[in-house]
């Protein structure tokens, strides 16, 4: 009898056993449930990452931008140009202008808003010097002086983000440009062949907007572009120009700043 009764107790106790270490994972997987310190301890375990949660995913977003303008975007343009050349303070009031001036660029664009653009602008003036000017002091009057004005430079473009404006304003393509330039002159004495030619350049800064108007999305545009150009011509600040005699027709130096307006067909692939 007594080892009867020893042997269920031995038995009774070996289930109570049992059961517990059953609900121990249980019991354990709760508390650590529950345990508001918990993902801390995950965080500061290695190749944690305590700033998962906040930081986003710049390199997935940057990647999808770059697949939106290979697909939409433009890459490259050719830029075809006619438009006037003018001038204020004195070279303006010296020069006559000689439209059209001609232009070409080529434009390679980075992203949806900004583009890089070389080319080359010429245009065509001319001055009438009816009295002798201290340039050529022994000579007679110069009389007609035709200007030649070439400029190279290279610009950055910004296109404006038109999403929340007009229909009208976005289909424009608005853009904000800045050039450096260097420009070359020619002065030829058409009434005075004797008289050598006078070649200098200076450089210059351009700066202004334009518009871009789409004939077909893509593949071809009609542009407009509004530029000032300060410019430091080789006779800008000389009295070459200058009447010898008091009274006399010139000026005193050829200070202004130059203007531009160009209408252009652009190609793009």
């Amino acid at each position: 009898m007594k080892k009867t009764m020893k042997f269920y107790l031995i038995l009774i106790f070996l289930v109570i056993g049992g059961l517990n270490l059953g609900t121990l994972p249980k019991a354990y997987a709760q508390d650590s449930a529950n345990d508001i310190f918990a993902a801390d301890d995950d965080d500061l375990n290695l190749g944690g990452d305590i700033f998962t949660d906040f930081s986003e995913d710049v390199e997935n977003a940057k990647v999808v931008e770059d697949e939106r303008f290979y697909r939409y975007g433009r890459f490259f343009s050719f830029n075809a140009s006619l438009g006037l050349t003018t001038f204020d303070g004195n070279r303006g009031l010296a020069y006559e202008n000689s439209p059209p001036s001609f232009g070409i660029s080529f434009t390679f664009f980075k992203d949806f808003l900004t583009a890089l653009t070389l080319g080359v602008e010429f245009s065509k003036h001319s001055m009438f010097l009816k009295d002798p000017v201290k340039a050529f002091p022994n000579s007679s009057a110069p009389g007609l002086v035709e200007v030649s004005m070439l400029r190279v430079f290279m610009g950055y473009r910004y296109y404006i983000e038109t999403a929340n404006l007009g229909t009208a304003i976005t289909y424009s393509n608005p853009y904000l440009i800045g050039r450096l330039e260097y420009w070359y002159q020619t002065n030829r004495y058409i009434d005075q062949t004797e008289l050598p030619k006078d070649i200098g350049g200076g450089l210059g800064f351009g700066g202004g907007f334009g518009l871009e108007f789409p004939i077909e999305l893509k593949e071809s545009y009609v542009g407009l572009e509004f530029l000032i150009h300060t410019v430091n011509f080789p006779d800008k600040n000389t009295q070459k120009f200058a009447p010898v005699n008091a009274g006399g027709y010139g000026f005193e130096n050829l200070g202004g700043n130059a203007y531009s307006t160009m209408v252009s067909y652009v190609f793009n692939w």
